[in-house]
């Protein structure tokens, strides 16, 4: 198969398949377009005027075990078939009217920087895309027999997490922490207005970053940052209280770029897969998209009625998903900008947001103590976990890196074709290699306010894991690529790392 472009994307003439699918297509659209007007139809609402209005237009005035509200909307159903097919407008009454007058929709002019953004983001995205589709084809294909065992191998796993160490990591609470690319090096932002770098597992200090004068709400990793992304370019973002965007390289501690626009506290702060853009989310009521070569905001993006607190892309690079404190959630197409779903179910603030790395599923953590996961191929709740007992703070999928980490078998790395046949041993590995690819997005962690970490499963959404901390608040917690460690911050000042059981790290 060709590789999916954005040029042969457009010159695919076959869009809407065939003509009876593009008819099927106009009668569903035109099927909602009747329901829409008919709900704004002025109808009595007096049972013996909407009697003598069904009278009128020549259909029976009651039905057999029909109610007054059954007839009300048997009427609007007639009324708007009637209208539908003489192409007549439907009548609405004026406060009706001067509402959609008022709720008329505007467009702000995007900057030519902007539509060249849209451009590179639907070309980086398609490919990458088509690449994890034909991936989930495999997948599926696997026998039920082998999923079973790869499953029970993979959980087995995440139930033997337990405590590896704890660490003082500030003066103030740890907001966040994330890993690495290369799963070697912990950053953790703080209240103190701090981003510092450890080693893991050690936890020794390597480097404090210092540019913030208020609390660091969100740090994030380039994605190439520790691989082939050199130390004196752009390796990390923070975000803080202070409304600024913070780009920072490995090799000095002051900022490369500071990015200025939000008019109050930037909460969490994200890394296009690309690593060509940035996106913040502030209590502003807006999330904003910055480009990383430029350091100039490219999208302001408002929608939400109260503070955005988190935000996250996509792995493909379509989408972006953010979370308010109004306790909806939205995913946006950055490549036309406009609204692929709200996430519309939480009664209270979504302080966490995920995406699977499936692609379609999406797990936000509420102030009302559950998380949801949500499905866009049918654009609705999937599913709701009573997570914890009080606030969920932080949600992350396991996303594995490319290739499974090298493990020493009992302590010596065995050669190929010396210790075993060859043959057996590419049997071993493509083994390996198709269990580390499906373990990707099979389980995620969670925090609370409660206390705990929690590991779940994403297929079926059960408990695997309950890991306490030293702390009566969890405010943020992360899975490293090679699955090996997880790390949660805490409000006491800490942060903790757990690693599986008998594992050597």
């Amino acid at each position: 198969m060709a590789e999916l472009t954005y040029d042969n994307l457009m010159d695919d003439g076959n869009y809407m398949g065939s003509e009876r699918a593009r008819m099927e297509n106009k009668v569903i659209l035109d099927e909602l377009e009747r329901k829409k007007k008919a709900r704004n139809m002025a109808v009595p609402t007096d049972d013996n005027r909407v009697k003598a209005r069904l009278r009128e237009i020549g259909e029976p005035i009651t039905l057999f075990g029909e109610r007054a509200a059954d007839r009300r909307d048997r009427l609007i159903y007639v009324l708007s078939q009637i209208n539908a097919a003489r192409g007549e407008e439907m009548q609405m009454d004026e406060d009706q009217s001067s509402e959609s007058e008022d709720e008329e929709e505007f467009y702000t002019e995007g900057s030519l920087e902007l539509l060249q953004a849209r451009r590179h983001l639907a070309e980086y995205s398609l490919p990458r895309a088509q690449n994890r589709v034909a991936q989930q084809r495999i997948h599926a294909k696997i026998p039920l027999g082998r999923i079973i065992d790869m499953r029970k191998k993979v959980f087995a796993d995440v139930k033997r997490f337990s405590n590896l160490g704890s660490q003082i990591g500030d003066d103030r609470p740890i907001s966040q922490v994330r890993f690495s690319p290369n799963s070697k090096i912990l950053a953790t932002g703080s209240w103190s207005g701090t981003v510092k770098l450890w080693n893991v597992p050690a936890c020794t200090p390597m480097r404090t970053l210092r540019g913030h004068a208020d609390r660091v709400g969100g740090v994030a990793w380039h994605p190439q940052a520790t691989l082939t992304q050199g130390e004196g370019l752009v390796n990390l973002v923070s975000g803080a209280g202070d409304a600024s965007v913070n780009l920072w390289s490995l090799d000095s501690d002051s900022p490369l770029a500071v990015m200025k626009g939000h008019a109050d506290r930037i909460c969490r702060v994200a890394f296009h897969p690309s690593g060509n853009y940035v996106a913040s989310a502030s209590f502003d009521t807006s999330w904003r998209l910055w480009d990383v070569k430029t350091s100039k905001e490219l999208l302001l993006q408002e929608g939400h009625s109260k503070e955005v607190y988190s935000v996250e892309f996509q792995n493909d690079g379509a989408l972006v998903a953010s979370g308010g404190l109004d306790a909806i959630g939205r995913v946006w197409d950055l490549r036309t900008g406009r609204t692929a779903m709200v996430l519309d179910g939480h009664v209270q603030a979504i302080f966490g947001i995920a995406f699977s790395p499936n692609g379609y599923q999406i797990a936000t953590g509420s102030g009302d103590d559950t998380i949801r996961i949500w499905d866009m191929r049918s654009l609705k709740a999937l599913y709701t976990i009573p997570a914890h007992v009080s606030n969920v703070s932080d949600v992350r999928f396991f996303s594995s890196d490319e290739l499974p980490p090298l493990k020493p078998i009992n302590g010596e790395v065995v050669m190929n074709g010396i210790e075993e046949d060859s043959d057996k041993s590419n049997d071993k590995e493509s083994d390996t290699l198709e269990e580390w690819r499906y373990r990707s997005g099979l389980y995620f962690a969670s925090a609370g306010y409660d206390g705990f970490v929690k590991l779940w499963s994403a297929d079926d959404w059960q408990l695997l894991r309950t890991l306490t901390t030293d702390s009566g608040k969890v405010m943020s917690v992360d899975l490293s690529g090679d699955g090996q460690l997880l790390a949660s911050g805490t409000y006491n000042r800490n942060f903790q790392l757990f690693a599986p059981e008998d594992v050597p790290v």
